[in-house]
């Protein structure tokens, strides 16, 4: 009988296509830390879930290795989408908002997942059963421990380990965005649970996923899921250049920009965590300030990247020459590339939940587009000589790349107009600064 991990040429070519297309789906790629993921056993990648579709795909882009995954069933009810997810790599999972019944049918998945494991080929789950486009994090299920104790039984002689990667984009919403991801210490599932061996299984559980946790938010630029997310997220935003400049200058040596703004964050949201634990009165007026630009900033709508800038209309010039000098091409691509933009626009309305925008674009760069440079490609060969067809198509390729960065460079150079407007919001930021140093 066929696995779901069984080698597949058509698989692996595909692999390769898919890997490419997310590549150019973000301006910034970074992987951190690869020289964690263990090369003696068994893996469980353990992801934090934020973007939807995304989330697999940036780690499936890791390498060429084939991974296999789980997804909520429901998405398997139709039955050719069930075939082209296994086809995949993709096994289904019941969550408990599908019932306790259903849930007990978990046990055929957790059999195939082990099975998977014992042939060396990375599991990959996102043990917060479902996503939110936050930089927090939900409790984690205890699916992925059921899985990583019963396959450490089952394979007594095999190291298992759970690898926790932390994924962080630049925004969980706009395309061509940043995405940083972090593989983080492992667990070895075996060894930890020799050193608690007095303990009782759900006591070794509930361990492991304390410890899982905390390496996720290690992984992750993390922000509490409260009532103050907000307000803090908006100071670490605002913070955010004058932090990153102090970092560089710290350093002495040349870093990438997105560890650099990783890092920034992640000191900003620990002072802002810090400053509540010894001084709570000046933390509230400094998370007042926070919620009170982000509800203005959202009102006026005013990008975070404005904000995120030292001077952001200064550092848009640039941008904004070479769209210019560039526009006797930008528009004629921008035009072509516009019905599968106006379609992405239609399934936005569809779709309830703005976390699946980046997954929609994604499929579209995937199939739609491919099909509509074969369309202008024949069109251009009936109507032109060969040799401009084929220039002609060729210049067509990245149209909806050339596209989305001329729009963006229009987005926020408007939005960077507004923020010089709004004196307001402006010194907000000033004294939020000021604050947090």
């Amino acid at each position: 009988m066929k696995k779901i991990q069984d080698n597949n040429p058509y698989y692996n070519l595909f692999h390769y296509y898919v890997n490419a297309v997310i590549k150019q789906s973000y301006r910034k790629f970074l992987y951190v830390g690869k020289e964690n993921i263990p090369q003696d056993g068994a893996v469980i990648f353990a992801i934090n879930h934020t973007n939807a579709l995304m989330d697999a795909l940036v780690l499936l882009a890791i390498d060429h290795k084939p991974k296999v995954f789980v997804a909520r069933a429901d998405i398997f009810k139709i039955r050719p989408l069930a075939k082209f997810f296994t086809f995949l790599k993709i096994m289904p999972i019941m969550r408990l908002r599908d019932g306790i019944d259903q849930v007990k049918k978990n046990q055929e998945t957790i059999d195939k997942a082990v099975d998977v494991l014992r042939d060396k080929i990375p599991f990959c789950i996102f043990p917060e059963g479902t996503h939110q486009a936050k930089y927090s994090s939900l409790p984690l299920s205890k699916g992925i421990f059921r899985i990583a104790f019963q396959a450490q039984e089952m394979m007594p002689d095999m190291p298992l380990y759970i690898v926790p990667v932390g994924l962080t984009y630049g925004s969980f919403f706009r395309f061509r965005s940043t995405i940083r991801v972090q593989i983080g210490q492992p667990i070895n599932v075996g060894q930890f649970i020799a050193e608690r061996s007095e303990q009782s299984q759900p006591e070794q559980m509930n361990a492991m996923k304390d410890v899982l946790t905390e390496r996720l938010h290690a992984n992750t630029f993390y922000i509490p899921n409260t009532d103050e997310y907000n307000a803090t997220f908006e100071v670490c935003n605002a913070a955010q250049p004058f932090e990153m400049e102090a970092l560089r200058q710290a350093s002495g040596k040349k870093q990438h920009s997105l560890n650099i703004q990783f890092q920034a964050n992640k000191n900003i949201a620990q002072r802002v965590a810090a400053l509540k634990e010894s001084n709570p009165e000046q933390a509230s007026k400094l998370l007042q300030l926070g919620q009170e630009a982000h509800d203005l900033r959202i009102k006026q709508a005013i990008s975070r990247e404005s904000a995120a800038v030292k001077r952001p209309l200064v550092s848009r010039i640039g941008r904004l020459l070479l769209l210019l000098f560039t526009l006797p091409y930008t528009l004629p691509v921008s035009l072509l590339a516009s019905p599968m933009a106006l379609l992405c626009r239609y399934l936005f309305t569809i779709l309830k939940d703005p976390a699946f925008r980046n997954s929609v674009r994604f499929l579209m760069q995937l199939f739609v587009w491919p099909l509509l440079v074969v369309i202008y490609a024949i069109i251009a060969f009936c109507v032109l000589p060969w040799q401009a067809a084929l220039v002609a198509t060729i210049l067509l390729l990245p149209a909806p790349i050339v596209a989305h960065e001329a729009w963006k460079t229009i987005r926020l150079t408007i939005s960077d107009i507004k923020l010089l407007r709004q004196k307001k919001l402006s010194k907000l930021y000033a004294k939020i600064r000021e604050m947090i140093r």
